[in-house]
């Protein structure tokens, strides 16, 4: 176990979270005078790509190299892309979704095409913690870039379990805790859309382990802002959003919903403007990091969510159709900082948030037009 870790404020500044003033990050632009005695100010210096700071602390002593991760569910454990993407070049790995025993998973078919994206309904299969170490951890200690391991369980208990085999283990750089599954002690219902149990489960595994920890967020609720506030309090080291949408395809003959367990997660770039939303609540009411996962394909979104509070984004539908996707992200932000000549990606964060907490997209259940 380590030392507590510094205050929030102290460890994450809240110049990550609000746009940086001149002179930080930023060469002072130098004034000049034009042949009709008018004062113009020049362009920015262009700044060699190469020395961008992209580096990304999100406390515990977990930095990363670059705000470009691969998602949950979709990079595998890492070494299923190893002949394909430097995996060293990645912010970091989230792995797939882990759980204390091993699953199998749903019924097919689990997964469909839809408009701007995909429905999934893989199920958490794994092959439990236990394996996962077993067969990965070696591999993970011989990499640059940090593993994050995805945790789920259907209770407290599985949680911090799960966490428990997992602290301490060499090349788990952290924890981020999948709370959209079914808390079996509520009846069913999911942990990310109650504050109350998510604050449980994130209090239970943060006194279980010294790894930093982040959370997912789930969309489907009305107002994320108070279950963000309660993560957060629980102490959480940063939020990640947005986990899917919940959906439905029906089958071709249209006699029946088409994936084997019906419902399924929506992703891609049809779920970003929610994504888009969720960060930006988010980002107005916690003072730790927000990592924003949702329709990330090109570098326009990149900046957006950086500009909604993200720190960092998660690369996840995107990579089935292209996996070197994220290292194309990272250097064309290392370019584009250049071109505006930032010698940090910092200044682009929280440029569109609000000066002071704005009023919720929702009221009740119901969304505001």
């Amino acid at each position: 176990m380590t030392a507590s870790p510094r205050p929030a404020e102290q460890r994450y500044p809240a110049a990550l979270k609000r746009p940086v003033p001149s002179g930080t990050g930023r060469p002072s632009s130098a004034p000049t005078i034009d042949r009709a005695g008018g004062v113009r100010t020049q362009p920015p210096a262009r700044v060699p790509a190469e020395s961008v700071d992209l580096s990304v602390d999100l406390g515990r002593g977990l930095v990363l190299p670059n705000p470009i991760l691969v998602a949950s569910g979709t990079f595998g454990y890492g070494v299923e892309y190893g002949d394909v993407v430097d995996v060293d070049r990645l912010g970091g790995i989230c792995c797939k979704g882990t759980t204390l025993k091993a699953r199998i998973g749903n019924p097919t078919p689990r997964v469909t095409e839809t408009p701007g994206g995909m429905l999934n309904s893989i199920g958490l299969q794994n092959p439990g913690v236990d394996a996962v170490v077993e067969k990965y951890a070696e591999t993970w200690t011989t990499w640059k870039t940090p593993v994050i391991v995805n945790v789920a369980g259907e209770s407290v208990h599985d949680y911090v379990e799960v966490t428990r085999r997992l602290d301490g283990v060499p090349g788990v750089a952290a924890i981020e805790l999948n709370i959209s599954c079914p808390n079996v002690g509520a009846g069913g219902l999911q942990f990310a859309i109650d504050a109350g149990a998510a604050a449980e489960v994130t209090a239970a595994v943060r006194r279980a382990t010294d790894l930093p920890l982040l959370v997912k967020l789930s969309p489907n609720v009305a107002d994320i802002r108070p279950i963000a506030r309660a993560i957060a309090d629980a102490g959480a080291d940063a939020l990640t959003a947005i986990n899917t949408l919940s959906g439905i395809a029906v089958g071709p003959d249209r006699q029946r919903p088409l994936l084997g367990n019906i419902y399924g997660g929506l992703s891609g770039p049809a779920v970003k403007p929610v994504a888009l939303r969720v960060v930006y609540e988010a980002a107005q009411v916690v003072r730790i990091p927000v990592i924003a996962i949702g329709g990330v394909t090109e570098l326009a979104d990149v900046l957006d969510f950086l500009a909604v509070g993200a720190v960092a984004v998660q690369v996840g539908t995107a990579i089935f159709a292209d996996p070197t996707i994220p290292i194309r992200l990272v250097d064309e932000l290392a370019g584009e900082c250049g071109r505006r000549g930032l010698t940090s990606y910092r200044e682009l964060i929280g440029g569109a948030l609000p000066k002071k907490a704005e009023r919720p997209s929702a009221k009740g259940v119901e969304y505001r037009p």
